[in-house]
């Protein structure tokens, strides 16, 4: 079957415990921190053929809360209005391209569609651009993520630090 790849057990399981439900799909932890994987990469086609559209997937419960925070403060309208809409196209396109390299040769099912997230243009969800970020692939969505979390670290808040 597509998506059938080894995770290692001990992930599945910290995985699951994150998700609250067994992955449907073969990852890989491209991310930990000192409680476990903060950011898997998922096989883009789930163990029974499904496309699936979003490559990097935040699962670390600290990084998803605070990420939650700034997408209740209104942040995905502001990373809209901050990151340039030519950077944004370009994100979506490498997340696609690199997704697509890792379907497997020969496959002629359905495949999974839309850059970040499974979106095409704007954006859909700050966890999947900060996943993508911290993943390593310079998404410029979640580098405004992070620069925001930082910013309330330092500033000792919890909610979004206000221009």
């Amino acid at each position: 079957m597509p998506g059938d790849g080894t995770s290692d057990p001990d992930d599945v399981e910290a995985v699951t415990r994150l998700l609250g439900r067994p992955p449907q799909g073969a990852f890989s932890v491209v991310v930990r921190d000192g409680d476990g994987p903060v950011v898997i990469r998922n096989h883009p086609l789930l163990h029974d053929g499904t496309p699936m559209p979003t490559r990097h997937w935040l699962v670390g419960e600290s990084a998803r809360a605070a990420v939650a925070r700034l997408e209740a403060a209104g942040g995905v309208a502001r990373a809209e209005r901050a990151v340039p809409a030519a950077e944004l196209a370009a994100a979506h396109e490498r997340a696609a391209a690199e997704r697509d390299a890792a379907i497997p040769a020969g496959w002629t099912g359905p495949w999974p569609s839309g850059g970040v997230g499974g979106t095409r243009v704007g954006v859909k969800c700050l966890h999947c651009h900060y996943a993508d970020f911290l993943a390593g692939t310079g998404d410029p969505v979640g580098r405004w993520v992070a620069d925001q979390l930082a910013a309330q670290a330092a500033h000792g808040t919890g909610g979004e630090r206000r221009a």
